[in-house]
């Protein structure tokens, strides 16, 4: 599954389905931060089906949408798909170039240091084990 190949409306839908769980296109539809025709998020949910990003299943007379795939998973290859585009397949790279381009506060560059101390621990944890 290549995130890449998402369009906007898709990747709404699954932000959408990731924060409220299994729902129905009306619920869905009335979700979307920008507004969205029926025809256009019934031809969206196909497509994400379709790909295999969203389950479709039938409870009664209405067929109800679930996400898949993990956000984390999706994730993960977008940014794999950004490392590779904007800083040579380093993920490290990538995020220096985050840091570097983004308009981070001293607080913003605090918790980035305390998550990557405690992802290091995490790691150095399992490594002892």
């Amino acid at each position: 599954m290549d995130p890449t190949t998402l369009n906007q409306n898709e990747l709404e839908a699954l932000r959408i389905l990731w924060a409220d769980g299994e729902l129905k296109p009306a619920e869905i539809q009335a979700r979307f931060a920008w507004p969205i025709e029926n025809a256009t998020l019934r031809s969206v949910l196909r497509n994400l089906v379709e790909s295999g990003h969203v389950a479709r299943a039938l409870r009664g007379k209405a067929f109800f949408y679930a996400a898949r795939v993990p956000k984390a998973a999706l994730l993960r290859n977008w940014l794999r798909h950004l490392a590779r585009v904007f800083a040579g397949g380093s993920p490290r790279a990538l995020v220096a170039q985050l840091v570097e381009t983004a308009d981070l506060t001293p607080a913003d560059l605090t918790i980035l240091q305390q998550t990557a101390a405690g992802k290091t621990g995490a790691k150095n944890k399992r490594k002892t084990k």
